[in-house]
């Protein structure tokens, strides 16, 4: 069992489809293009259980999101669930358990699974592959991508590869089955990886977020005053996320979390989890938000300038920053980290203030002498309806994959281009 090990392209058989070979050789981006670009890409169906038989996740997700049908296929055709559980992928686990797969695994089945899933979790993923292959050696670990948002570690210890998600992989099938694990286990799950980055952190605080109930924002509150930064960082996500994926109309964290946040920002020391708790400031369409942001535009971690940066008056209606905002931000523009200068100017290019100076400001990012700087120039200007935006978006060239979504920040600069018939 090695997860993300497929066959190589070259080993496909003659007369396979574009597509099949793209999935065989684990070439995301290419089935990606064949998805959208090709009139007829491919057996989608076959693809999508070759995709999983071969620990694409990515790649199957892709394919159920253009119209792959899973159910066309007999249960023998598609991995077994429980191969899924073991391989630790959640991102693979998750594919599985689609809509129009899941049905297909009675409430017994599921439970199984939970069990084996909580069994790798309790043991550790080390002590149970010492156990399977009976080897004492050196146990290879490597980090790696799950999905689009969340890595996991991936173990390798003689012929056998797994990865160690299966503590979100838990969760999820808690989560359908209808079990409410309390909030002091589920934050041992969490803080068995200690990782924001990692899928079990991201299972968990996204779950308990989602209760959006008086008991668990006073048990992650309660965790602010924890001596511990990893307890509070954790604290400080679930009732950030609490806040923010409240799609009730009353809005009932919304008065809490600020006054919570704001005065949490006075008394934090660790950087992390200041970080954190400025971004959930950053979050608040209230003025209140944006004093409490101001103390920490100088900081001397790039960290937290860049959370002042992402989070002074974006969520604000009014048409203008007020002037220590429009002040900070200016000299936020021109911090020495890259980062830093590039968030500045997504918020001023995404404001509603349109003094000259903040445009000007940003025309001069346009000579930056990172890309990534450059490009949120590009774009605060298109919206600031600018003509400078054009010029500069055709020196740049087209946009490049990466982290940065760069085709998304030019597309304004493009709708600029089509409004003045440039």
């Amino acid at each position: 069992m090695e997860p993300g090990r497929g066959t190589d392209a070259s080993g496909a058989a003659d007369g396979e489809s574009s597509l099949i070979r793209a999935v065989r050789a684990g070439d995301t981006a290419l089935v990606k293009d064949l998805l959208l670009h090709e009139s007829d890409p491919g057996p989608l169906d076959t693809a999508f259980c070759l995709a999983v038989r071969t620990y694409s996740a990515g790649i199957a997700q892709l394919l159920l999101d253009h119209g792959a049908d899973p159910s066309s296929h007999g249960p023998d055709e598609l991995m077994p669930l429980r191969e899924a559980v073991e391989s630790g992928s959640p991102a693979l686990v998750e594919v599985l358990l689609h809509h129009r797969i899941r049905g297909r695994y009675p409430r017994s089945e599921l439970l199984r699974m939970r069990d084996l899933a909580r069994h790798w979790h309790d043991t550790g993923v080390d002590a149970e592959l010492r156990r399977r292959t009976g080897s004492q050696g050196a146990v290879g670990r490597t980090r790696v991508e799950d999905d689009e948002y969340y890595s996991v570690d991936e173990l390798t210890l003689g012929e056998m590869t797994v990865r160690d998600g299966h503590a979100a992989i838990l969760t999820r099938l808690e989560e359908l089955l209808g079990i409410r694990s309390s909030f002091e286990e589920l934050m041992e799950r969490a803080l068995s990886h200690c990782d924001q980055d990692h899928a079990a952190w991201g299972a968990v605080t996204i779950l308990l977020s989602s209760r959006c109930d008086q008991e668990t924002w006073a048990a992650a509150a309660a965790l602010r005053t924890h001596p511990d930064p990893a307890h509070r960082l954790f604290g400080a996500e679930v009732l950030r996320l609490t806040h923010l994926l409240d799609g009730s109309d009353e809005d009932a964290f919304a008065g809490p979390a600020l006054s919570i946040f704001a005065e949490w920002a006075t008394a934090e020391a660790d950087l992390a989890v200041l970080t954190e708790v400025l971004v959930a400031l950053g979050e608040h369409a209230d003025p209140r938000a944006d004093a409490a942001l101001m103390p920490y535009a100088g900081h001397p971690d790039p960290r937290v300038r860049g959370a002042v940066a992402r989070g002074f008056g974006t969520w604000s209606e009014s048409t203008a920053f007020s002037d220590d905002i429009r002040e900070a931000l200016l000299v936020l523009m021109t911090d020495k980290d890259p980062a830093v200068r590039r968030d500045a100017c997504l918020t001023v290019g995404q404001g509603q203030d349109r003094d000259p100076v903040l445009a000007d400001a940003m025309a001069a990012l346009l000579d930056d002498a990172e890309r990534q700087v450059q490009v949120a120039a590009v774009h605060g200007l298109a919206l600031h309806d600018d003509e400078r935006c054009v010029e500069a978006s055709r020196r740049l060239g087209p946009a490049r994959p990466g982290t940065f979504p760069e085709e998304h920040y030019f597309d304004a600069a493009w709708r600029y281009e089509g409004r003045h018939g440039v």
